[in-house]
């Protein structure tokens, strides 16, 4: 059930046996030359909808707009302040609360929201668990058995397969690989930290960073989705139980 598809009143009734409700989070920003700007929050919110099938649980409308500073020197980005998106994650999570989703379970997928998220957490009134979509073991053996090392930090195969499962796919012009990136500067640029926007644009031409977005595939995202909504399920219902 999608929050903004359902009236007060079933609301008010879902609220009379459950508490929980998931929150889809991503970002407006570039995925490289064939990801769609939205792909963050296009991943959380599929495959939100489809643990929420499994679950029987509510979805509320994803948090799109998010910190993504890094990336404001291609165009379509929007970024956010982190203090900005703290606040308003916050106050979302609140009026969620305030009507009795006493069981916010926070479904992201930018790496960026995680600190600002953490932070709003503790100053609501109810249960809040957040979770990365890649967080899960069954999803993290697919990424590692299609893609490798080549999954990358940025505009990675895995979630652009995720956007060509389930919107359309971009046909790529150049498809060599990106600059592989070094350990330490996975370990160093981790929760994406990246730098100034003019800075990553001249280190990363093309918005890829260490991703060879051209290995997705439509049937990779499909096994992702659902490997990914069966994962969100069970952690879901062991969440609210």
């Amino acid at each position: 059930m999608r929050l903004e598809e359902m009236t007060w009143t079933e609301v008010e009734t879902y609220l009379k046996s459950r508490k929980g409700i998931v929150l889809p989070t991503g970002s407006i920003e570039q995925h490289g030359p064939i990801g769609l700007i939205g792909t963050d929050a296009i991943c959380a919110r599929e495959i939100a909808w489809a643990a929420a099938d499994i679950a029987g649980a509510v979805v509320a409308p994803e948090l799109a707009y998010a910190p993504a500073p890094f990336n404001m020197g291609f165009p379509g980005t929007v970024s956010l302040s982190a203090g900005l998106y703290c606040d308003l994650a916050r106050e979302v999570m609140q009026g969620l609360a305030h009507h009795g989703f006493s069981m916010i379970y926070v479904l992201n997928g930018h790496g960026a929201n995680l600190e600002p998220l953490r932070k709003a957490a503790h100053d609501v009134g109810a249960t809040i668990r957040i979770r990365s979509w890649w967080d899960f073991d069954r999803v993290n053996k697919l990424r590692r058995g299609y893609y490798g090392d080549w999954e990358g930090m940025h505009a990675t195969p895995s979630e652009v397969a995720i956007t060509q499962a389930t919107h359309r796919v971009v046909q790529a012009g150049d498809t060599s690989p990106p600059r592989k990136l070094s350990a330490e500067y996975i370990a160093a640029h981790a929760g994406d930290r990246h730098g100034p926007p003019d800075e990553h644009r001249s280190d990363f031409p093309d918005g890829r960073v260490g991703s060879y977005s051209e290995l997705a595939r439509p049937e990779h995202g499909r096994e992702l989705v659902n490997a990914a909504a069966q994962a969100v399920a069970a952690d879901f219902a062991s969440f609210v139980h």
